[in-house]
């Protein structure tokens, strides 16, 4: 009979590539994924990998086998969820979420709260993670949940096996220190040519639209002086040292002392929060994504007012 947990780590090598990666992904050592996954293709009666290079790929029987896992590990979640809500006599089960930092703060923590209350038998497990690294672990069922962000004209992959829905829409704003010449009612992008700027690391998604921005709406190429993911960092940087910056609405909703915001002259620039699950869903996933939709509507009540 085949072993679900060898399933897993079959479908784990098959998204990452390489067996060393797995084994990181999973916290086993790689000689005991391969030892597992040795006896998973003796149970199978065939070859389920063949190595090319240092990579490895899966044979037409491990594609079967991976095709199948998704069903059937999809299969012992909805089942132990089941259990785990008649034992409780109401919607019980874990369910984990990624979310970005902002959005961690603004929406996800609130809805835990709420959840503590409406749903005491959900226990959620909630980490902050960025999207590139949260969709695999979504797809491999590490986790549940993710909340995700899309800056206007920067899409992100569509994955036909998850499910996406809309959470709010925010607009970014120009950050300045306080007494910048440059601070307008609207702050025209293509007078900020010599300053210096402040933004995420490079290949995030928050980067590149602050140099897509700066490059489309001011004919320039920004002096990126200053990186940390931490756009809570990014905003002290602003204050301290001068620099200008473009964040999002759940960043400076709650005070920012010692900068002045306002929205750039040339354009409407905004970005998507969005919530991502796999297609098949749980009576506790289904709440938990109740909970953050309710949370991101009060989210942008309170921006109304």
């Amino acid at each position: 009979m085949l072993d679900l947990h060898r399933l897993r780590l079959l479908r784990e090598v098959h998204d990452r590539g390489t067996v060393h990666g797995a084994a990181r992904a999973l916290g086993y050592t790689p000689s005991a994924v391969s030892q597992q996954l040795s006896v998973l293709e003796r149970e199978a009666g065939t070859p389920l990998l063949e190595r090319i290079g240092r990579n490895v790929r899966l044979t037409a029987a491990g594609h079967v086998l991976v095709r199948h896992a998704a069903t059937l590990l999809e299969g012992v979640e909805a089942a132990e969820a089941e259990l785990a809500s008649v034992a409780a006599g109401r919607v019980a089960g874990v369910v984990r979420i990624a979310s970005f930092q902002s959005a961690f703060l603004r929406i996800v923590a609130p809805a835990v709260r709420a959840l503590a209350q409406t749903h005491p038998n959900i226990r959620v497990e909630a980490t902050e993670g960025e999207v590139e690294q949260a969709v695999p672990a979504l797809r491999l069922q590490q986790l549940d949940l993710v909340v995700g962000d899309e800056y206007d004209g920067q899409p992100r992959p569509v994955h036909a096996d998850l499910q996406r829905e809309p959470l709010l829409r925010e607009h970014i704003r120009v950050v300045l220190p306080e007494g910048h010449p440059e601070v307008k009612a609207r702050v025209q992008i293509s007078r900020l040519a010599d300053i210096a700027w402040a933004a995420c690391q490079p290949g995030t998604g928050h980067r590149e639209m602050q140099v897509r921005v700066c490059r489309e709406y001011g004919g320039f190429e920004p002096d990126l002086r200053y990186s940390s993911d931490d756009f809570l960092i990014l905003l002290e940087l602003v204050r301290t040292t001068g620099a200008a910056a473009l964040l999002p609405d759940l960043v400076l909703r709650h005070g920012t002392p010692g900068v002045v915001v306002r929205r750039p002259a040339e354009a409407d620039v905004g970005r998507a929060v969005y919530l991502l699950t796999r297609r098949a869903r749980t009576p506790p996933v289904d709440a938990v994504a109740a909970a953050l939709r309710d949370s991101a509507r009060k989210e942008m009540t309170a921006e109304s007012h």
